[in-house]
């Protein structure tokens, strides 16, 4: 058996204290929105409890009390990132069958859009660090929510094929989201290419499984 490389790991052993009372749970929200703004910043590895502690108005000891360590922090954030694409997922497939498949594909890529344009959320998943298991289940989450919403629309797609279209819709999302700062002042609209692409891209897969 293979022994991670970092040691941080073992520091997970005792898990996040999340509050009963009102006050431990507004406090907690404020440190969760904290990182969040010093992560989108700072990026994770960059990030430090005591910063952290810092923006959110919250003395050292009480931050360690409710969350170990950065680690704790950060599956926090993608474990409440993993229960909203549910929710959000659930009001968009509820509609997605009537939708025409230029629709469904702007839909897509503007939902999954904004989830990736979040700037903690974007450094979370692009970390360096081996760090998370969560990470690898919140996308393996969203491909499979896209992949759902694609067999909505189109029963006669397989599930494969469900599985690796939602792939390339969800790396043509990111990309945008990525690259966000050039698009917006890219006077060739890249991020428009990209829209036409994934529209033409799910036509080619869809149209003829979706024909009666």
């Amino acid at each position: 058996m293979s022994i991670p490389s970092h040691t941080s790991s073992f520091k997970k052993a005792r898990p996040v204290q999340m509050p009963q009372r009102a006050n431990g749970k507004l406090r907690v929200a404020a440190i969760l929105e904290a990182a969040a703004a010093v992560i989108g910043e700072k990026g994770y590895e960059s990030a430090t409890m005591a910063e952290i502690a810092a923006r959110s108005g919250t003395k050292i000891g009480s931050l360690y009390r409710f969350f170990p360590n950065k680690e704790s922090v950060a599956d926090t954030i993608l474990i409440g990132a993993r229960e909203n694409i549910d929710n959000v997922f659930d009001r968009f497939d509820a509609r997605a069958n009537g939708l025409s498949i230029r629709a469904l594909a702007d839909d897509l890529m503007g939902l999954i859009f904004e989830l990736f344009s979040r700037p903690a959320f974007m450094k979370l998943l692009d970390a360096g660090q081996d760090w998370s298991v969560k990470r690898e289940e919140f996308r393996s989450a969203l491909q499979q929510r896209v992949a759902k919403t694609l067999m909505i629309h189109t029963p006669k797609l397989s599930k494969k094929s469900a599985v690796d279209i939602a792939l390339v819709v969800m790396l043509n999302a990111k990309a945008v989201a990525t690259h966000k700062a050039f698009f917006d002042h890219s006077a060739s609209s890249a991020a428009d290419e990209f829209r036409d692409m994934t529209r033409l891209y799910l036509q080619s897969r869809l149209r003829s499984l979706a024909a009666p």
